[in-house]
């Protein structure tokens, strides 16, 4: 990994500079009058995600003198997950944390801004995209026509795949039942495995009635939490239909052009620090869960990194599919797999 995959925000504003950062905005912010928002994630209230998103708000504020206020509610409590996009499109509240792939059936480019089976192997590459080779401007053009502006993404690692069979190989999901979302029904169909769509809460007895014999659900901790040790003996971690994750932060078009500047620089500050800081404590969580795993008898493997890079060649053409010839599908593709071929995962 060069350092250009692993440059951030963070470190290169450093500490002094950002806590200067945050004194300037206050200091501009005050003279402006107090900014009110509401805003929607995707968690359950009181989960771990959601106390970041909590401390998303807080830091917003901090970093504006108290000028900018976003009162937080959790997954539904303002409208139902699935009707949030029309919800800060119509103005309903101002700002979502959302997933994109939830959109893609309708806008394309939103396949490759949530996560990329088989694709980027870890975050800082495809945090790498966004930052640094055009991927923010190119997620603000997929989001635009709808009304709503692309704020940031918060970029996490790997979720695993729960098997009651163990799985060696790429070649060995063929003919197996599975429950999978997105891109990844798409991808992992193409190798091979029988994909129901299924909602989470109902993978557990998917898989304990054997309906289904392998299933991407969530992250390590909330699957150990969901009890999936209990009906599905092995684990690949990290699972190539996941590798990469993005969730986003999106704001209505109209209210977000009508913040001041200080504002809006407020919101990418702490979207940047809140993707850094998750992930930092994914990786650490994950290695308790995955020893409270073994402690329940389940096998944890890894697929071999060549088998998943044969397998990548084969995908590539389930992603172009995937763009449904979208012409800025078909570009953010393009600038994707340009990089991945930099970085040595395309041959």
């Amino acid at each position: 990994m060069t350092a250009f995959n692993r440059r951030s925000a963070l470190k290169t504003l450093g500490a002094g500079s950002l806590a200067g950062l945050g004194l300037s905005l206050g200091r501009t912010a005050s003279a402006q009058g107090k900014v009110k928002w509401r805003m929607q994630a995707l968690w359950d209230g009181g989960t771990t995600p959601q106390k970041f998103e909590a401390a998303f708000v807080k830091r917003v504020a901090e970093l504006t003198g108290g000028q900018f206020e976003i009162e937080l509610f959790s997954a539904g409590q303002l409208v139902p997950a699935n009707q949030a996009f029309d919800a800060v499109r119509g103005g309903a509240f101002q700002l979502m944390k959302t997933f994109d792939g939830y959109e893609a059936g309708k806008i394309p480019s939103f396949a490759f801004t949530s996560t990329i089976p088989f694709g980027f192997t870890e975050s800082d590459q495809y945090e790498a995209w966004f930052y640094e080779l055009g991927g923010l401007d190119l997620a603000r053009k997929a989001y635009a026509p709808a009304g709503l502006f692309y704020i940031a993404p918060t970029v996490y690692g790997a979720e695993p795949i729960h098997s009651k069979v163990p799985l060696k190989t790429v070649a060995d999901f063929n003919g197996k039942k599975g429950r999978f979302v997105g891109l990844a029904s798409a991808v992992m169909g193409a190798l091979g495995v029988a994909v129901t769509p299924l909602a989470t809460a109902d993978v557990y007895s998917a898989l304990d009635k054997g309906v289904i014999d392998i299933a991407d659900r969530g992250d390590l901790t909330a699957n150990l939490e969901a009890g999936l040790g209990e009906v599905a003996k092995y684990i690949i971690q990290p699972g190539p239909h996941q590798p990469t994750t993005a969730t986003s932060y999106v704001a209505n078009q109209a209210a977000y052009k009508a913040l001041p500047d200080t504002h809006k620089a407020a919101l990418a500050v702490a979207a940047r620090e809140v993707s850094s800081s998750l992930r930092q404590h994914i990786l650490v969580a994950d290695g308790k869960a995955i020893d409270a795993f073994k402690a329940q008898g389940v096998e944890v493997s890894s697929l071999d990194p060549a088998d998943v890079a044969q397998a990548r060649k084969k995908v590539v053409e389930v992603w172009r599919k995937a763009t449904k010839g979208d012409a800025l599908a078909t570009q953010i593709l393009d600038s994707q797999v340009a990089f991945m071929e930099k970085l040595g995962l395309i041959a």
